[in-house]
Formats: C-alpha cells, sequence, structure tokens
C-alpha cells in the first residue's frame, strides 16, 4: 500500500463533488460518486444508478471516461453520502470490472491507518483475467 498525495486528494474532492452534486436523499438512487484518473491525468466522474440491477458509481466513471476515448487509467475512488464524508471499497463486481479494466492501477481505500493506495490486485488476488 502506498501513501496519497496531492493528485490523489484532488480524485477524492472530485468524487465528493460529484456525490454533493447529485446526491438522492429522497429516493436514495444516487448515494456513491466516484471518480477516476487516467494516466492522461484526466479525471472522469461518475454517480451510482440503482435500480434492481443498478450500477456502482466506479462503472459509471470508467465508462464515462471510455466514451471520451481513454483507455488507460490509473486510480479510483468511491465516496458515500450527501457530501462524500466516506470512502468506500469496491464491491465485489467492482473489484472483477478494475481487475479486467485497469490491472496494475490504484485503489484508494480506508485502512486502518487511514487512507491509503492499494494495487487493484491486491483487492482480489486469484482473479479471473481478461487478456488484452
Amino acid at each position: 500500500m502506498e501513501k496519497l498525495m496531492d493528485k490523489d486528494l484532488e480524485l477524492i474532492n472530485r468524487a465528493k463533488e460529484v456525490i454533493g452534486k447529485n446526491y438522492d436523499k429522497d429516493k436514495f438512487k444516487h448515494t456513491v460518486g466516484s471518480a477516476v484518473r487516467c494516466k492522461s491525468g484526466n479525471i472522469y466522474v461518475g454517480v451510482n444508478v440503482y435500480t434492481v440491477s443498478g450500477a456502482c458509481a466506479e462503472m459509471i466513471a470508467i465508462g464515462s471516461a471510455i466514451s471520451s476515448g481513454e483507455r488507460d487509467f490509473d486510480c479510483i475512488v468511491a465516496v458515500l453520502g450527501e457530501q462524500g464524508e466516506e470512502v468506500l471499497p469496491p464491491c465485489g463486481n467492482c473489484r472483477q470490472l478494475l481487475n479486467d479494466y485497469m490491472l496494475g492501477g490504484d485503489v484508494i481505500i480506508n485502512t486502518e491507518v487511514g487512507l491509503m493506495k492499494a494495487k487493484v490486485q491486491e483487492l482480489l488476488p486469484y482473479a479471473y483475467c481478461v487478456e488484452g
């Protein structure tokens, strides 16, 4: 695990901004925000879309980046709450998605010693890997 740098704090702030603008306190359809930094330095954001088979904020952020032509991802974070007060680890589905799209990339998580960056493969050991 690695300590956070200023650019990682910026990523967290972007995730907080997107959920702050889109938090749904009436129906709770949008409660998580995410930001992904690409190797180009560009940052893309997303919020979860809650339905019976909804999409997590990380999926939306990565989809937004891909829609803009990005393919190489550096770091991702997800936050929960009206102001993004809690950093969330990725769920199982997102861990597989991250393994498929950004193997070797970093994920900001909350640990027993505070916020740190973990490698994607640390979060899903013995994962099924898609070639290419």
